[in-house]
């Protein structure tokens, strides 16, 4: 639960310095938050794939087989399932209620909390850092969410006003959620080792989190997310 109360405590506290700010970020600034962010994801994301997949030399290439199998498979499966063309049609709700926003527009509180609420729960990030967080304990994925919404709270704030960071409720109750439940399983997980699969494939899709963060490739990263149970199942089944 720590990476989520990081992320709502980032999403306050953006909103509170964005209604202070008299202006935005430069872009200059801008650009070196996006580095340091990209940096910080990189590093999160590949640590947690070493120590997933660090085990000795012949346990360490099954995992790899175990991992890219189930990327394989997960990415499939995603596209079947069209996870990635489902979050895309709530992006681009998201994206015409921002091109919209107006100062006197009635419907400015209300488009406000949703659209943060669609942008702060839906993304990728937010599902693999809370699985993180109540797995192995790992808040870095969610601190890096954090971040990120910490800054997109301050400019959504100049468009809709303080019900933005009422989005902080719905991230807490969906994070929180996912945490949890992670928790309760990772005995489970453990007992049957089939933690570190989970560990190393959710580190690898956190790396793709920077790919995208520093606009090196554009990935569909929803439709990779089934691999995260291909990985423990490819597991129970390779023994």
């Amino acid at each position: 639960m720590v990476g989520t109360i990081l992320n709502a405590a980032a999403i306050l506290l953006g909103g509170v310095a964005g209604l202070g700010a008299r202006k935005q970020i430069p872009i200059a600034h801008q650009s070196a938050l996006k580095i340091v962010l990209g940096a910080v994801t990189v590093y999160t994301g590949l640590s947690a794939t070493w120590e997933g997949l660090h085990d000795g030399l012949g346990q360490t290439f099954k995992q790899l087989g175990i991992v890219l199998l189930a990327l394989m498979l997960g990415n499939l499966t995603g596209k079947l399932l069209r996870v990635q063309k489902s979050l895309n049609h709530l992006g681009q709700y998201a994206k015409e209620k921002i091109s919209g926003a107006r100062p006197d527009s009635p419907r400015r509180f209300n488009d406000g909390f949703v659209t943060c609420s669609i942008l702060f729960c839906f993304a990728p990030l937010a599902i693999l850092g809370a699985l993180q967080d109540g797995l192995a304990g790992n808040f870095k994925p969610l601190a890096v969410k954090a971040a990120m919404d910490g800054l997109a709270t301050m400019a959504f704030v100049t468009l809709f006003g303080w019900s933005v960071m009422l989005s902080v409720i719905p991230v807490i109750a969906w994070q929180g959620t996912l945490a949890l439940l992670a928790q309760m399983a990772q005995p489970w997980l453990a007992k049957y080792s089939l933690l570190d699969p989970i560990n190393a494939t959710a580190g690898l899709l956190v790396f793709c989190v920077a790919l995208i963060v520093l606009e090196l490739k554009k990935v569909e990263l929803a439709d990779y997310l089934p691999r995260l149970v291909f990985a423990p199942l490819l597991t129970w089944l390779w023994r």
